[in-house]
């Protein structure tokens, strides 16, 4: 089994270049099956989630064809079938926008319940209500949603909670419906608005987005287009708190700095000093942190897939901290794993109360889902001693060359299969 195993105490010091969002690729590779005309998409992160998203693709006629390593060529003129695999499905969440991207280009889908990782209730209800709303019949029968209509025609769509996923999923099916669709209560995320100027250098008409209301006028077709992906908000925020954590001093290159606002600001409260630059981000933590209040919430707020690095980070400052989780209900798994490292956290509800301990110790630990494994090798980098990491499959699904770039960076950590392995790099770190 694949194991991260990690010797903590360096601070992290150098520069790290940021991959293509992860969030925003997915949405991106499903809209590309919209025109007959080849697609080229670059800065495409490298990372599981998206290659089981282009499995996906390619299982219904597809062809795909990797140019380098962050770049694929993607020609959906041969599509043969509407029906995604759940085999696929379960593995990722995001393949649910394949119902947008076939419904909206053939007037009919069928795709499996989505995974992904299990942080609590992720209901699809708005994703269904938006589909109906464009006139799409649309059912759920023996694990399958299943969507189709004769033509899509334009609505006034009211979400009724921020969705990032309903928003994108919603907002490819009305690209190519007839007359004019307005998305209300619309997610602002950076991810949403990469995905509608995507579709919009395809010649859609999309206008709004990362605003609360999105407008699209429905257009009949769709062409080929190359595009390249924004950097990643939550790769970037990662190694923001890997710095922090470890006192280190780390230059963070292929940046958005406007997309990290609300990481940088909070840094900032607890004594880190940021600098910002055109593309690339300094974050220097001198001394050892203080405490603070944080409470997730949709973009602009401080998201949800930075709480569980906040946090940690929070366990090892001084005073008491205290992290309200507003989007999913169960994204705390992990703080049983940071209490075997000796983090003094007791979680209330959708809410974790931290007193800052000393340090972590090493530990054996188990990665919960994406975001909290990541958190949980930023806890190893600063943990005394040696902490191993399983189930890091699910770190592998949002990051790409996660150790190599912590060893660029002074890290201690490599990724080992057998005790062999272990006891090898035991010996070789000392």
């Amino acid at each position: 089994m694949e194991q991260y195993i990690v010797k903590g105490g360096n601070p992290l010091v150098g520069e790290v270049e940021i991959g293509g969002a992860k969030n925003a690729a997915l949405g991106i590779l499903a809209a590309s099956v919209m025109t007959s005309e080849p697609v080229t998409i670059e800065n495409l992160p490298d990372v599981r989630d998206t290659a089981v998203l282009i499995q996906a693709m390619e299982s219904i006629g597809t062809k795909i064809t990797r140019i380098d390593r962050h770049t694929v060529m993607v020609n959906a003129s041969n599509i043969d079938s509407m029906t995604i695999d759940d085999g696929y499905i379960k593995k990722i969440r995001a393949s649910y926008y394949m119902l947008g991207s076939l419904l909206g280009r053939f007037g009919t889908a069928q795709v499996a319940l989505p995974g992904g990782c299990n942080i609590g209730s992720r209901p699809i209800d708005q994703h269904l209500k938006g589909f109906r709303a464009l006139g799409a019949k649309v059912e759920v029968s023996r694990g399958m949603i299943s969507a189709q209509t004769d033509a899509l025609v334009g609505n006034h769509i009211y979400m009724d909670v921020v969705t990032v996923g309903a928003t994108i999923n919603v907002m490819l099916a009305a690209t190519l419906a007839v007359g004019k669709t307005i998305i209300e209560n619309a997610a602002k995320e950076p991810h949403v608005v990469d995905v509608a100027n995507f579709l919009n250098s395809m010649g859609a008409n999309i206008k709004g987005a990362g605003t609360d209301v999105i407008r699209i006028k429905g257009v009949e077709r769709l062409h080929g287009t190359t595009y390249s992906i924004i950097p990643d908000q939550i790769e970037a925020g990662t190694f923001m708190f890997a710095a922090a954590i470890t006192k280190g001093d780390v230059m963070i290159r292929n940046v958005i700095p406007k997309h990290l606002e609300s990481i940088s600001a909070k840094l900032i409260e607890i004594g880190c000093e940021i600098e910002e630059f055109d593309d690339c981000l300094r974050v220097v933590a001198p001394r050892r942190l203080s405490n603070t209040q944080v409470k997730t919430l949709p973009y602009p707020g401080f998201p949800t897939d930075m709480q569980p690095q906040i946090a940690t980070t929070l366990a090892l400052s001084e005073g008491i901290s205290i992290v309200t989780e507003s989007i999913f209900e169960n994204r705390f798994k992990y703080v049983g794993e940071l209490l075997r490292m000796g983090a003094n956290i007791k979680v209330e509800g959708n809410t974790a109360i931290i007193e800052g301990v000393d340090g972590f110790t090493g530990a054996m630990i188990s990665a919960p889902d994406l975001r909290a494994g990541a958190a949980l090798v930023l806890a190893a980098l600063v943990a005394d001693g040696f902490t191993t990491i399983d189930d890091i499959k699910y770190i592998e699904r949002g990051y790409e060359d996660f150790p190599e770039k912590m060893r660029q960076l002074g890290a201690c950590i490599e990724k080992v299969e057998t005790d062999r392995d272990i006891q090898k790099f035991k010996l070789k770190v000392g």
